[in-house]
């Protein structure tokens, strides 16, 4: 029996760091159970007369932080030939990321099991999403437009506001009610009343308990997860900004807020997720790249990418 092959569509795999790559641990898990592991990143995709096609690389992966990956052969083929696609390309979310999800749900029509689902990544943006959700989320608005944010600065006294694009806390920012700085960022960060931006009530709690990241899998979360803790002097949640994973069990608010979300996920093929909760609220829906996978399994034992490919609906 031929082995099963699954393709990765991510970043340059030189660029990662290997001892914390969610996109690694998940090749190896596979690799590990007798996979054909295929490297793409998004300029390897094409769509021929209809037929969603790619250059692929077999790759050959390593859990060695010097040296984690090695390419045999490459050729160029339908995607129709793979078992399973994981679009694992992180954001910007935008124009060019779109057209890689038309790609690959021609080849999910061709019978490829595409995760997460292409169509869902367009539909779900990770900071607007939550407005799907409002009982779970704290106050929030969608806009590009400078007065209402100045008037959700009045009502809620701190806020944070940051681009519906991005990752990783950047061009995140806090305002206050009275900052001198308050025309200059929103300006900034709505590229001067051009660009919609999500904003929401500050959550104090992330200085003590951090910015939790939960995963789901297939809608139902892993009961342990870690807390990012800002670094001293940072107000951004996020370990690419420096932040600090601790680990954490679930709490019942946790778990209702999952419950909530769960079942739509599943709806949506959306089957791997990581939600960010500050305090008793969701933040964020992060669907393209979650993260995460490594710190729980160094601070729990949990091998995570197991679960996933125990679950996965092929």
């Amino acid at each position: 029996m031929k082995p099963k092959r699954i393709g990765i569509v991510m970043d340059p795999i030189e660029s990662i760091k290997p001892e914390k790559d969610t996109s690694l641990a998940l090749m190896l898990e596979a690799q590990s159970r007798g996979w054909q592991v295929e490297y793409m990143t998004v300029g390897d995709l094409c769509l021929n007369n209809g037929r969603a096609e790619g250059f692929m690389r077999t790759v050959k992966l390593c859990d060695d932080p010097n040296n984690w990956y090695e390419f045999a052969d490459e050729n160029y083929a339908p995607l129709s030939e793979l078992d399973v696609i994981l679009m694992r390309k992180d954001p910007p979310f935008d124009m060019e990321y779109i057209m890689a999800t038309y790609i690959l749900e021609r080849a999910e029509e061709a019978g490829v099991t595409v995760v997460n689902s292409p169509q869902a990544l367009r539909n779900v943006n990770e900071k607007v999403y939550t407005a799907w959700f409002p009982q779970c989320c704290p106050p929030g608005m969608l806009t590009r437009s400078k007065r209402a944010i100045i008037e959700f600065i009045k009502t809620h006294s701190k806020i944070v506001i940051k681009p519906t694009c991005k990752m990783g806390g950047q061009s995140v920012f806090i305002i206050s009610e009275g900052d001198p700085n308050t025309a200059v960022i929103i300006e900034e960060v709505t590229k001067y009343g051009t660009c919609f931006v999500q904003v929401q009530q500050y959550i104090p709690e992330i200085a003590e308990t951090g910015d939790k990241r939960i995963l789901l899998i297939d809608g139902t979360p892993i009961e342990q997860g870690i807390a990012r803790i800002p670094a001293s002097g940072d107000h951004r949640g996020n370990m690419a900004a420096g932040a600090q994973p601790k680990g954490f069990t679930l709490t019942d608010r946790d778990r209702w807020i999952c419950a909530q979300i769960g079942p739509i996920l599943r709806t949506q093929k959306l089957f791997f997720v990581g939600i960010d909760v500050i305090g008793d609220y969701m933040t964020e829906i992060n669907v393209t790249s979650p993260t995460g996978v490594r710190e729980i399994e160094k601070i729990f034992g949990i091998n995570v990418p197991s679960l996933f490919f125990d679950a996965l609906p092929i």
